[in-house]
């Protein structure tokens, strides 16, 4: 038999692991009363935070969300079991400003205070261990105890369930990433691959040197405040005024242009009622199709109504001055129409372009647009990015908040039906996961001073001659040489390249992976599904490595919350399991 009192062990004490702590503490008077617990963190980094939130990285380096709209507590909108323990956000504990970007060393302070919180809620007959390690292994049978396998110490923590937390995960380099890496070794170049930006050594980025950036988002936002600010610079109001100690910056990507703003204004008035068009039941019908799903064909053109859905109730009901027909007239018709249809009616009913949403042109912006030089592409994508900042501050174009409000649904809604793909992801974060108004403001002020050069969409990087070269079809014949190359991206979190052993170790052990490479999991509760479809009964993964995947492990309030309602079922599963001792497991 297993020691006397049972036995969690939770890999990965970040955000993750700490909101199923929370649940733990939330449900345990429900499900657990009078019974001991031995709950074990395994993680190198400080509990709370974990890596990413950690408290040893740059002050200069912000969260891309308001302080307002980041919470790590429950509330009625989240569709769970358990009980709703509400708590503060970020900006109500740490006393700024609401509207404030806050940085990352704030909110992995608010996340360590959220982690005390919660451990202190636990009964008194469960005890918290934390384990400053890292897990290498699992092993034991699937009706037997599992043994969790430390980095340092001969003998393993026997567990009677293990709970896999993971965040972010360092990744071997895939084939073409390889290459180009071999072609640095050879020829003196730098080549720096995806990784965590925080983490990178960006000291080989010599002053005023070309460097060759491939992507648009976060991470490059990271780096190009690291390698500016970070280095010196200041800005003098819309002027960046430079250190001398800078690269040069060429940026490109698929898209060509940066993600979107974050929206710059609060939401006033009436909601849209979600969901209406991709429901819980618009899942389960898909789930019980006999010969599966395809996401393009069978799930897309469900999203693409719902968010325009979103989009047109704001629109009708906040600013009907520019709308040509009744809302109730527009909405029955709406909901009849088939995509063409639609298309008639929108054309119809809302005059202006601009009041209309299209989202083949949202993500694909440059698609099919030529620039005749360099110079003009720099002075035409600032004013795109201009044009976005000013869209997204303003209020009567608060449709668009409608649309993000769409996508947090429509996000509840993937994760419950899984196997969609990296696409939708990418598409999310693009739209409604951008980064702060002043982030690409600055962005603007380094591309008038030439830290920044814009390179174009579907930006292609060959090694060859020496050097990396980059080009984009924006701007035909133009071709940019550099000696450095910076994938500006996190690794996929895929399992066969995880340089993780623990995860790597759950594939080999039979652990089943999608064929985009997440670990497959039981969308009930998060527990390991293996080849043939079985949950392993001691055994869950939360986080993004699996195909229930979340836009993040904390989130907006008020607005559901996915992370919350799986962590509240696992927990929910976690405490039922052990407290029923024939379920205690055999030594």
């Amino acid at each position: 038999m297993s020691a006397s009192r049972p036995s969690l062990v939770i890999v990965g004490a970040g955000p993750r692991g700490t909101g199923l702590i929370e649940r733990i503490a939330a449900n345990a008077p429900e499900l657990y009363a009078g019974s001991g617990l031995d709950i074990h963190l395994v993680d190198p980094h400080q509990p709370g935070a974990g890596r990413i939130w950690r408290a040893a990285q740059s002050p200069l380096l912000w969260m891309n969300s308001h302080a307002e709209d980041v919470t790590m507590f429950t509330d009625e909108t989240v569709d769970m079991a358990g009980p709703v323990r509400e708590g503060p956000t970020l900006h109500e504990w740490a006393g700024v400003a609401g509207t404030t970007f806050a940085d990352r060393q704030l909110q992995g302070s608010y996340l360590r205070w959220v982690h005390q919180e919660a451990v202190a809620a636990l009964p008194e007959t469960v005890t918290v261990h934390h384990h400053p390690c890292r897990a290498l292994r699992v092993s034991g049978p699937r009706e037997g105890l599992q043994q969790v396998w430390l980095e340092g110490r001969p003998d393993p923590l026997p567990a009677d369930l293990v709970v896999l937390a993971l965040g972010h995960l360092d990744a071997e380099l895939d084939d073409e990433q390889r290459r180009l890496a071999e072609y640095a070794r050879t020829h003196d170049l730098v080549h720096l691959p995806p990784d965590f930006t925080a983490d990178s050594d960006l000291s080989a980025l010599a002053p005023g040197e070309p460097v060759l950036v491939r992507g648009f988002g976060l991470a490059f936002v990271d780096l190009m405040v690291l390698l500016t600010e970070g280095r010196g610079g200041r800005y003098e109001s819309d002027t960046y005024v430079p250190s001398g100690r800078e690269p040069v910056l060429y940026v490109g990507s698929r898209r060509g242009v940066p993600y979107h703003s974050k929206i710059g204004y609060e939401w006033t008035g009436e909601r849209p009622p979600l969901p209406r068009f991709f429901g819980p039941g618009e899942v389960a019908a898909l789930l019980a199709r006999p010969d599966g799903f395809d996401f393009r064909r069978d799930v897309w053109p469900l999203v693409e109504k719902e968010l325009g859905f979103a989009h047109y109730h704001r629109l009708f009901t906040a600013h009907p001055e520019r709308t040509d027909i009744a809302w109730t007239d527009f909405e029955e018709k709406y909901a009849a129409g088939e995509a063409a249809e639609r298309d008639a009616l929108v054309a119809s009913a809302v005059p202006d372009p601009a009041d209309r949403l299209d989202l083949a042109s949202l993500d694909r912006p440059l698609a099919g647009v030529r620039y005749a030089s360099a110079d003009a592409f720099q002075e035409g994508l600032r004013a795109y990015v201009e044009a976005d900042l000013t869209r997204r501050h303003d209020p009567s174009y608060s449709a668009d908040l409608g649309v993000f409000l769409g996508l947090l649904s429509v996000y509840g809604q993937l994760i419950r039906l899984g196997g969609v793909g990296p696409w939708w992801h990418g598409f999310f974060s693009y739209l409604a996961s951008g980064p702060p108004g002043p982030r690409l403001r600055r962005l603007l002020a380094l591309s008038r001073a030439g830290i920044v050069r814009f390179v174009g969409a579907d930006m292609t990087v060959t090694a060859e001659d020496g050097v990396f070269r980059a080009s984009s079809a924006t701007v035909p014949g133009e071709t940019v040489r550099a000696r450095a190359l910076v994938e500006a991206r996190l690794p996929e979190p895929t399992v066969r390249l995880a340089l993780d052993p623990l995860l790597r170790g759950l594939h080999a052990d039979g652990g089943a992976e999608t064929p985009d490479g997440l670990l497959r999991v039981d969308r009930a509760d998060g527990r390991l599904l293996d080849r043939a479809g079985r949950p392993h009964p001691r055994r869950f993964a939360l986080g993004p490595y699996t195909d229930g995947r979340t836009p993040g492990a904390f989130t907006r309030p008020r607005t559901g919350g996915p992370a919350f309602r799986q962590n509240d079922a696992t927990a929910r599963a976690v405490l039922a399991f052990l407290r029923e001792p024939a379920c205690r497991a055999p030594a």
